[in-house]
């Protein structure tokens, strides 16, 4: 027997009988999406040349989709997506929601989930339904861990369609960083806790976290130099080969950001999962910390707009162990604390 027999909510959705759906490609006006460029047939985090330059598995990692959005408004009763996908990777403590499922809200109010089919390939389809045919602003993101080469919404035939702009006119926040830093291992994108803090504050973001990859290169940093931001979140101790490549690199990294951007809110943030249950690797997790400190504290009287947010405080008003899934990668409640860790720095700086 086949688990949708005993199931309902396992069905395939499909249309009433004589409701007919119009596609359009996101990449079109009214859609405007954020966090992504389009390059090369393919939505990616950042430019083909830079990804290239600066390690392989920055570049094997640059088109996935992770902090992607898409908005608009309309009161069309369905919503419907199909995505077609580049690559997608697969996890086995990581849910296919949060690596190829996407996301919709309706302004902050999470709706529902385009869920992945369990043996996903290349893209699916997917298809929610709304109570009533009111003016909605709808946000969809994009997955964490999948190549997105195109996405299309499909709307009930003779909708409404307008633009929706959620964001303060001011730049994104931009972070670089770990796997963590690209969302895993969130059970779905919306809770990444970059996603969390851009609903909250109001502001876009882009996410430069690239998984297992991000070294701290001077490529990277002239790369992210260059982007307009309200904030700069540098979180990459995670991913750094050693302790001393993190000497060597952090405070460089540091200084050819602040040369181009004299005045730009930066927060060194140390990782998340500074406490393990197991005692090896714990010494190099508290000096990896002390290097990020380190630059903090060298720096901050000369420059006022530096901050320190301390990721082993971020687990420390709950139990540990209900914050990961492996001892390293957060769950949603990792995030969700790593968000409200990160929240009251950033409402500083943006006032």
């Amino acid at each position: 027997m086949r688990i949708e027999d005993i199931d309902k909510n396992f069905k395939p959705k499909s249309l009433p009988e004589g409701v007919e759906l119009e596609y359009f490609d996101v990449r079109e006006t009214p859609f405007k999406v954020w966090g992504l460029m389009y390059e090369d047939d393919s939505f990616c985090r950042l430019p083909d040349a830079v990804a290239k330059a600066t390690n392989d598995g920055v570049y094997a990692l640059h088109e996935h989709s992770a902090g992607g959005r898409v908005t608009f408004r309309t009161n069309s009763r369905y919503v419907a997506i199909s995505a077609k996908m580049r690559s997608v990777a697969r996890f086995s403590h990581f849910t296919a929601c949060g690596f190829a499922g996407f996301d919709i809200y309706e302004k902050t109010q999470y709706l529902s989930t385009y869920q992945p089919p369990y043996l996903i390939e290349d893209g699916f389809g997917g298809l929610i339904t709304l109570e009533t045919n009111e003016d909605r602003d709808l946000l969809i993101h994009f997955p964490l861990y999948s190549a997105v080469e195109s996405l299309y919404i499909g709307l009930e035939k003779g909708a409404s369609l307008e633009a929706y702009n959620p964001y303060r006119d001011i730049p994104p926040i931009v972070y670089y960083g770990s796997s963590i830093t690209q969302g895993g291992c969130a059970s779905r994108p919306g809770n990444a806790y970059q996603a969390k803090l851009s609903r909250e504050l109001s502001v876009d973001h882009i996410n430069l976290g690239f998984s297992g990859s991000a070294r701290g290169e001077d490529v990277m940093a002239e790369y992210i130099a260059s982007l307009p931001m309200s904030a700069f979140v540098m979180d990459y101790d995670h991913n750094a080969p050693s302790v001393e490549h993190l000497e060597k690199t952090h405070e460089r990294f540091y200084k050819i950001i602040r040369e181009k951007n004299p005045t730009l809110p930066i927060i060194f943030a140390s990782c998340p999962d500074f406490w393990k249950p197991m005692k090896a690797g714990q010494r190099a997790k508290e000096l990896r910390r002390a290097v990020v400190m380190d630059t903090y504290l060298r720096n901050y009287k000369e420059d006022e707009n530096i901050y320190f947010v301390d990721g082993a405080s971020f687990y420390q008003n709950t139990d540990i162990d209900y914050c990961t899934v492996d001892n390293c990668h957060p769950n949603d409640c990792g995030f969700y604390f790593m968000a409200k860790g990160f929240l009251p720095t950033l409402k500083r700086i943006l006032k």
